[in-house]
């Protein structure tokens, strides 16, 4: 082990701040970020994101620069000058029209380039399509640093492996792709992440590899639900349990099980379009990728219509209801509330002219008020007991404790998307 490598992490959110806490417990460690509240929670030892226990992160901070190891967290890029590894895990996301956005990983490469030295090694974690890596941030690494790739400075390619919530793969505990711009850059990056990724490591032997490595894997599984999503549309048609279906096909020993519901979160909703925007840019067309994200695109608006027909069928006035959405955030039992689809469902609501309460004991109320602009229930005291419908959005379990049907009008229905309770307690589910 190099314990002479002085790492930068820069973004510490739910990729970053895993992946600084574990190199800090071996070596030196500046967690850069520029949210400057976020960089005085973390100094406090406290991870609003859940990713990391707040005990863990408090044994490695660090404020002594000097130390031998530690993490010190930091906003001033004169903190980060000294260090010989810089990491990028900042987020890639799409913008409105489901272009890649590239602002934040330009931006990141910009502050690196103030800092680059001879020898240095900038390492990209964040998922992108084939080539971004050495075309479109090396060549802002050389241009504000005037060093000269593969010369004065390295890069390699590490895609983030990240499951938000998951306390079972955890950063070490899942293997890790690994590259680097040479064959001997590309040693250094792998022995690196082999020094705390207990899992291992697979050393890709290109950068180009490594980034489409990443971005195929959410693609294939983004591609999956969308087949099952489409099965569940089917079955509803035909009146029959798509879960059961599901289940029966599952006893088959190479089957590959998934469920349907909706996919959101930065991975699988986001990373098909990077892979589809440069097949498109190099002259194919991604008809299959396409029409998966188009699928699960489209399923937060099919609940909500389903769930306004069903509400027509048992007599309620649709303008003016009361419906209850249980859960905002892009999965269960976790904080993430970033391109949750959730908000696909409210807002096909909203165009029916629907009162829309959201309940999510795990999601921030500042933080749905910024993104989503309403406000969150602020606990289950505020429920009603007269709801036209109700959507179970999300499975926190949380909601497995509260009387669903306690909670809803003589006439009105239950959607459970996540299937959390038994078939014969609600009226639809995915």
């Amino acid at each position: 082990m190099n314990t002479s490598h002085k790492i930068a992490v820069l973004g510490l959110g739910y990729v970053g701040l895993p992946l600084a806490v574990e190199f800090a417990k071996k070596y030196f460690v500046v967690g850069f970020d520029i949210n400057e509240k976020r960089i005085k929670e973390l100094k406090s030892g406290v991870d609003h994101t859940l990713e990391v226990e707040n005990e863990n992160l408090q044994s490695v901070l660090t404020t002594n620069v000097n130390d031998d190891k530690g993490l010190f967290i930091s906003s001033d890029l004169n903190d980060i000058k000294n260090c010989n590894i810089y990491i990028i895990t900042v987020p890639t996301p799409t913008d409105e029209l489901k272009r890649p956005v590239f602002t934040p990983l330009i931006k990141a490469s910009e502050s690196v380039a103030k800092v680059l030295k001879k020898d240095d090694i900038v390492i990209y974690e964040s998922t992108v399509y084939p080539g971004v890596t050495e075309d479109i941030c090396v060549p802002i690494l050389e241009k504000d640093s005037g060093l000269q790739f593969n010369k004065d400075f390295f890069a390699g390619y590490s895609p983030e492996r990240i499951n938000p919530g998951d306390k079972k793969h955890t950063v070490t505990k899942i293997l890790k792709v690994t590259s680097g711009s040479t064959p001997e850059i590309a040693k250094v990056v792998d022995d690196l992440y082999k020094s705390v990724i207990t899992a291992g490591t697979h050393c890709a032997p290109s950068i180009k590899v490594a980034e489409a490595a990443k971005v195929i894997e959410n693609s294939q599984r983004d591609i999956n639900i969308a087949f099952v999503n489409e099965l569940s549309k089917i079955f509803r048609l035909l009146d029959i349990d798509t879960k059961a279906v599901l289940e029966a096909a599952g006893t088959k020993w190479n089957f590959i099980k998934f469920s349907p519901g909706l996919v959101g979160g930065h991975c699988i909703g986001v990373d098909p379009y990077y892979l589809a925007q440069k097949a498109i840019e190099s002259g194919y067309n991604p008809e299959i990728i396409l029409a998966g994200r188009k699928m699960n695109d489209s399923m937060g608006a099919y609940v909500a219509q389903e769930t306004v027909k069903m509400m027509i069928q048992k007599g309620a006035t649709i303008k003016g209801s009361n419906v209850l959405v249980l859960g905002i955030t892009f999965k269960e039992n976790c904080p993430d509330i970033r391109n949750s689809r959730v908000i696909d469902i409210i807002r096909e609501f909203e165009t029916f002219s629907i009162n829309v309460d959201v309940y999510d004991p795990w999601a921030s109320k500042e933080e749905v008020q910024h993104e989503y602009g309403f406000e969150l229930l602020d606990d289950h005291s505020q429920l009603r007991s007269d709801y036209n419908a109700i959507i179970v959005a999300v499975s926190h379990n949380e909601f497995l404790e509260l009387d669903i049907n306690a909670l809803k009008s003589e006439i009105g229905v239950v959607f459970d998307v996540k299937s959390l309770f038994p078939k014969e307690s609600v009226d639809a589910r995915l």
